[in-house]
């Protein structure tokens, strides 16, 4: 089982990244997180690994922490949740958003992630709720990202997450107006909050 993977960053988008290590590529699917807080292309970078093996196909899935590493775990530890819905999940709300969430039962927030239903929502807190312990809380760095490429990468991480393409543009330019372009992930929330509006609920695919 592949546990890390240390190498050059080949390949960059908000849902994957290929790293060549002794040339060989690795494809790995990764959250928004872990996208936001990784360097430019041809880069050295670290990745904490998590595979999974199916008949049919093996999935490594990184993370540049170990509390989303094992956030991820726990995750999909519950019923109903695989990794690519743990993904999600982690993509469409920080650790800091989810403990409190998790912990406070707060379902209505839940399943304004796309993908995420009430009966997932209500196995997550029934399940996880015990087991969160003493989940480390650490404020993260905000990461550096080149500003003409940030609205067309938070466009494509909303599509990523389920949203339709108009949705995620409407609700980019209207992050953009309200918190500015000079950092990803600021955002990608102020994004994510437009969408999490009333209005924008109905706005995500079937």
């Amino acid at each position: 089982m592949i546990g890390q993977l240390r190498g050059r960053l080949a390949g960059k988008r908000p849902n994957q990244v290929l790293i060549d290590v002794g040339g060989v590529g690795y494809l790995v699917q990764v959250p928004l997180s872990t996208y936001a807080a990784l360097g430019e292309l041809h880069t050295e970078v670290t990745l904490l690994i998590y595979t999974h093996v199916r008949e049919d196909a093996l999935t490594l899935f990184g993370f540049v922490s170990s509390r989303e590493k094992n956030f991820f775990e726990l995750l999909i530890s519950a019923s109903g949740v695989g990794p690519a819905l743990a993904l999600r999940i982690l993509s469409g709300m920080s650790v800091e958003e989810l403990v409190p969430a998790i912990r406070g039962g707060d379902l209505v927030r839940l399943t304004k992630i796309p993908g995420v239903g009430r009966k997932t929502a209500e196995r997550i807190v029934v399940e996880l709720k015990d087991r969160l312990g003493a989940v480390a809380i650490e404020a993260e760095k905000p990461a550096a990202a080149s500003p003409a490429g940030i609205e067309a990468d938070v466009v494509s991480a909303l599509v990523n997450l389920g949203y339709d393409t108009r949705a995620a543009e409407d609700a980019a330019a209207e992050g953009k107006r309200e918190a500015g372009a000079n950092n990803f992930e600021t955002l990608l929330r102020a994004a994510l909050q437009t969408l999490s509006a009333p209005k924008g609920r109905a706005a995500r695919t079937a």
